[in-house]
């Protein structure tokens, strides 16, 4: 991890810096730490006068589950879009190496095409058909690859979304948000599947979120994005499947709701 990272740091996450093994999803055992997918120093981004990203310093390496924090308006997604390829207005060093995958809050499938041709659109494969059905078993929706879009749940809507990012092997997955508009138990359902996937196919991935709980119970690592900096982060160097009211969970989410400005005064 880059030492000039602008971050106020838990004892753990000081332990970690300081040469410790990250364990990968492919082996939970301590393992030697892959090298970053993303490096990000400097990253600047400004909207007329308003500067939404001011200085970020950022590394992600391979097989590493980042979760992002931030009030609205703090520039999380931007940030996502500039490491997406999306956003050329973005000064600053951003190294992404390898292939990049994204799955937005919306699916964005393609109304008028079935969900098989959704997953397998402008992929690059031998059998573009076959790897997508492949895909969309692996999330559940091989029975539905006919389907078309507008019938589709919005979990069952999220899991193509999911299935047409990782057909495509990414080296890191950017989630902005893709869980925020579905039901508790859907969600909870979700959350399952991202572990499991990523568990088996092992991309580095960044989940820009609003949910403290939901950053805690995935992640790896939490960072805060305040001011146009990351002015914050803790590892959570916990075994899943978690519980939010672990005692070190619940000590993390009154750390984070404060980085977050959010007043505790009261609160049960």
């Amino acid at each position: 991890m880059a030492t000039e990272l602008p971050v106020i740091v838990t004892s753990d996450l000081e332990t970690a810096t300081s040469g410790s093994e990250t364990a990968t999803p492919r082996d939970s055992s301590r393992a030697a730490i892959p090298e970053p997918t993303v490096r990000v120093n400097g990253l600047t981004r400004t909207f007329g006068e308003r500067r939404v990203l001011d200085g970020v310093d950022l590394e992600i390496r391979r097989g590493e589950f980042v979760a992002l924090l931030g009030r609205s308006g703090s520039g999380k997604s931007t940030l996502l879009r500039v490491l997406a390829g999306l956003d050329p207005g973005a000064k600053g060093e951003v190294e992404v190496e390898g292939t990049v995958a994204v799955a937005f809050q919306e699916p964005r499938l393609v109304p008028w095409k079935r969900i098989l041709a959704n997953v397998a659109l402008g992929l690059q494969a031998p059998d573009p058909r076959a790897a997508a059905l492949a895909a969309l078993e692996e999330v559940g929706l091989g029975e539905l690859h006919g389907a078309w879009p507008l019938t589709l749940s919005g979990g069952e809507a999220q899991r193509a979304s999911l299935a047409r990012a990782l057909v495509r092997e990414p080296d890191l997955l950017l989630l902005d948000e893709p869980f925020s508009a579905l039901d508790a138990l859907t969600r909870i359902t979700i959350h399952r599947l991202v572990l499991d996937l990523w568990g088996r196919h092992g991309p580095g991935i960044l989940l820009v979120t609003h949910d403290v709980d939901e950053a805690m119970l995935l992640a790896d690592r939490v960072l805060v994005l305040d001011r146009g900096v990351i002015a914050h982060e803790s590892r959570v160097d916990l075994p899943r499947p978690r519980h939010r009211d672990h005692r070190d969970l619940i000590a993390l989410r009154s750390t984070l709701l404060t980085r977050l400005g959010v007043t505790l005064e009261g609160t049960t």
